[in-house]
């Protein structure tokens, strides 16, 4: 299914790595938008996980979560490797972001994490930032966001969340341990999507003992 979503979205698969797919945009073919696309196949690819688990659980089978990573940038693609074997690939620093970003999902308890060069790429959509992270192989930080939603479809407890999101994350910044918890606490009994503020609050406790 996951496969489906990214080939309608005009996606590249590169390849099956165990139990992760990895795909690109905007070859072989050019495509104007494909971080767009690839943004759209993402979470198209989330709701289809939502019916494939349906079909788990009527199955009396576990259901299974995945973790997306996207970025946006300069790559080399090509065929690529030697004269014993030869792969129609990518290369670069932004592939590697890439799956440094699929590999935070779990650490934020969220499904799909894109670059700030993939949010500013694709403005229909609504975001929410979720950190500055120095990732393996970069000094310097980068900033990440989820993605939500079309900005169009954005409903009024969003904007409200996001609101109180910001300043808690400007207290958080602030070393305004206190302020910043209150306000983390209350996202946190509120929100759908709880998970990435559980993170913020233990963090608050340990920075508290010990300041960063």
């Amino acid at each position: 299914p996951m496969t489906r979503v990214i080939h309608e979205q005009r996606g590249t698969i590169d390849k099956y790595m165990g139990d992760a797919i990895m795909a690109f945009w905007g070859a072989p073919i050019d495509d104007r938008d494909h971080a767009k696309h690839a943004l759209d196949a993402g979470m198209q690819m989330l709701q289809r996980l939502d019916e494939v688990n349906a079909q788990f659980v009527s199955r009396g089978w576990p259901e299974i979560q995945i973790g997306i990573g996207i970025n946006t940038g300069m790559m080399s693609v090509g065929n690529m490797g030697s004269e014993f074997r030869i792969a129609y690939t990518v290369l670069g620093d932004a592939v590697n972001l890439g799956s440094r970003l699929e590999g935070l999902t779990k650490g934020y308890n969220v499904p799909l994490i894109v670059s700030e060069s993939t949010k500013d790429a694709v403005p229909e959509y609504a975001y929410r930032e979720l950190d500055r992270v120095r990732v393996k192989g970069k000094d310097k930080p980068v900033v990440i966001y989820q993605p939500l939603c079309l900005v169009e479809d954005l409903d009024k407890e969003w904007k409200a969340e996001l609101k109180l999101y910001r300043e808690a994350l400007r207290l958080y910044r602030g070393q305004e341990w206190d302020m910043a918890e209150m306000n983390l606490l209350n996202l946190q009994r509120t929100s759908r999507s709880p998970g990435l503020y559980k993170v913020y609050v233990e963090r608050v406790a340990q920075y508290r003992a010990s300041a960063p």
